[in-house]
């Protein structure tokens, strides 16, 4: 994934797993990936965040070039049910042994009009423009991610039936350490090759877990968001694809053959576009 361009001036990509609330008992996780000037890429261990906290951390970074990867629905205009762009994303999911949570504003906590996610939004003040993002030198833009999506493009081992990894140790019941070392292995490859410096022992260190716990899962998603958005803004554009768009809903997400051609299948079905976002702008 080698860089697209050269930006002198630096970047930071913040992945956030957000939990979807603000709960004191079960916060969200933040991480970075920084790529300097000279293309030296660093990475800021995942902590644990509130939206508060998550958006304390992504003022104080200095880099000219910001990109949130942000692990929630972003734009939820309906009032029940679930998005169009959920169905698309579930087309995979489903097929890879998992579910999608529906997004609407009837959810309270997650995205009624008092929801946290909203208030970070305004005061992030960032532009939700992913395709701007690929070419700018500097701004502070935001994306919607979805991990458990993009892990079918990023591990070729979880593209098939039912091989989606069961790594929540919160769902007891699906959970596998085999699942969690999965990820946590698709993870270390990923700081390999992409030279991330640090990832490789992070994720060393959280393979030696031998419980884990949700909060190293969130913390893992972080670290997944914030490769996702890496992946966006240097590897090619075909190799990534945004289903929906910014006015009823959309994801960025990686995307290799197989899931680009199943996801462009069910977003004819549902009459959701694939990467035509340049020509439905919000009002």
């Amino acid at each position: 994934m080698a860089a697209r361009t050269a930006r002198t001036g630096g970047v930071s990509i913040v992945g956030f797993d957000s939990a979807w609330t603000d709960s004191r008992t079960a916060p969200g996780a933040l991480s970075i990936i920084r790529i300097g000037g000279d293309g030296r890429r660093t990475f800021e261990p995942p902590a644990l965040v509130s939206f508060d906290q998550a958006l304390a951390v992504i003022e104080a970074e200095t880099a000219p070039l910001r990109l949130v990867a942000l692990d929630q629905p972003t734009v939820v205009p309906n009032a029940t049910g679930m998005r169009a762009v959920d169905r698309v994303a579930a087309s995979v999911v489903s097929w890879l042994g998992g579910g999608v949570q529906p997004a609407n504003r009837a959810k309270i906590g997650m995205f009624d009009d008092a929801a946290p996610l909203w208030r970070f939004k305004a005061r992030l003040g960032a532009a939700e423009d992913p395709e701007a993002s690929r070419a700018a030198t500097a701004g502070l833009f935001l994306m919607e991610v979805f991990p458990a999506l993009a892990l079918a493009s990023l591990d070729p081992s979880f593209c098939g039936r039912r091989l989606g990894p069961r790594y929540n140790p919160a769902r007891r019941k699906t959970f596998t350490l085999a699942g969690w070392h999965g990820v946590v292995g698709t993870v270390r490859r990923l700081g390999e090759r992409e030279a991330v410096e640090g990832l490789v022992a992070w994720a060393d260190d959280l393979a030696r877990v031998p419980a884990p716990r949700k909060a190293d899962q969130d913390r893992l998603d972080a670290i997944l968001c914030a490769l996702i958005g890496l992946h966006w803004l240097t590897a090619p554009r075909d190799a990534s694809v945004m289903i929906g768009d910014r006015v009823l809903g959309y994801m960025i997400t990686p995307a290799n053959p197989e899931v680009r051609a199943r996801l462009a299948s069910a977003a004819l079905v549902c009459g959701v576009p694939v990467d035509g976002d340049r020509d439905r702008q919000p009002a």
